[in-house]
């Protein structure tokens, strides 16, 4: 089933619409500014103040009170908060670890962002459902505290590319040479839109062998030495992403151990902006591909 189209002012919180012009009206959210923080400051020995630690994201916690209004009809208001529980009660969300539902949201001037978490809580009060109403009060918490765009982007990029561009032989005349200093004529190429750090999944499609991947800005690289693809039907697939980061096949079995002890799956994210991706490998047919795919990442709605 497709999300749910949103207007300003609008939630999709497990396909339940919540909001401007629904039936679930939205009083009042709270936890949408900056996330709580696990700070880690110690106090200064034999002095005033403290040190500075870390400090890292908390789980968001995200609160609406809201109330169920469709005058004349309590049945229909019975079916709305049934819905909220069954959203939160699949069991491939509630019984799986590592498993979230999405909270998606639209605000004026801003594209439809998500968040990624579990329902903690829906509680109802029936006093007035006689009438139609039913206020409601609903905690998402966002075990993800990042923003996120709500249509991922997929790049693929074939092997053999070289930034500075290059020949094949046989060379025919005409020659055209392209000077590849702009950066979005070049393949190779992607963009994280938003203003935080994005995690890619990164999918390898044979047949190849010997594959690096390197993030040229930084330098950072995953390196797969051993790895050996023989047929486009076989690929490996590196999910970067805060809470999953594994490295499976295409008939889901773990595939870390193809990684080298220098790579490092939680420091190979897209920053803010473009990024120049290289990737080499052994592959005599030029049809092995390396496919991207992210949600553009924003620290704030």
């Amino acid at each position: 089933m497709p999300p749910l189209e949103l207007t300003d002012w609008q939630y999709d919180l497990g396909g339940v619409l919540m909001g401007a012009g629904s039936n679930v009206q939205v009083i009042e959210t709270t936890g949408l500014g900056r996330p709580p923080s696990r700070e880690n400051d110690a106090d200064q020995p034999s002095m005033d103040g403290a040190f500075p630690g870390p400090d890292y994201y908390s789980t968001r916690q995200v609160q609406f009170d809201a109330a169920v209004r469709i005058p004349g009809d309590p049945a229909a208001c019975h079916d709305v908060v049934a819905a909220l529980q069954a959203a939160a009660d699949a069991t491939a969300v509630r019984l799986t670890g590592g498993a979230t539902m999405p909270l998606r949201m639209k605000r004026p001037g801003r594209p439809v962002k998500r968040l990624h978490g579990r329902l903690r809580k829906v509680d109802p009060e029936y006093k007035q459902v006689i009438h139609g109403y039913v206020p409601l009060d609903i905690e998402f918490a966002a075990t993800d505290p990042t923003f996120y765009a709500d249509v991922q982007t997929v790049t693929e990029i074939p092997l053999g590319w070289l930034t500075g561009g290059g020949f094949a032989a046989p060379v025919v005349a005409p020659i055209y040479v392209q000077s590849g200093t702009t950066a979005a004529d070049r393949p190779g190429w992607v963009t994280n839109q938003g203003t935080a750090d994005a995690w890619p999944i990164i999918r390898i499609t044979g047949p190849v062998a010997t594959v690096t991947i390197t993030h040229v800005a930084s330098g950072r690289e995953l390196s797969l030495p051993t790895l050996n693809l023989t047929s486009s039907s076989q690929w490996v697939q590196i999910d970067t992403r805060p809470g999953y980061r594994t490295v499976t096949r295409q008939n889901g079995g773990n595939a870390s151990t193809l990684l080298s002890p220098a790579s490092r799956i939680d420091l190979f994210s897209l920053p803010p902006g473009q990024s120049e991706m290289r990737w080499t490998g052994f592959d005599n047919t030029n049809s092995a591909r390396l496919r991207l795919t992210w949600r553009d990442a924003y620290t704030a709605l």
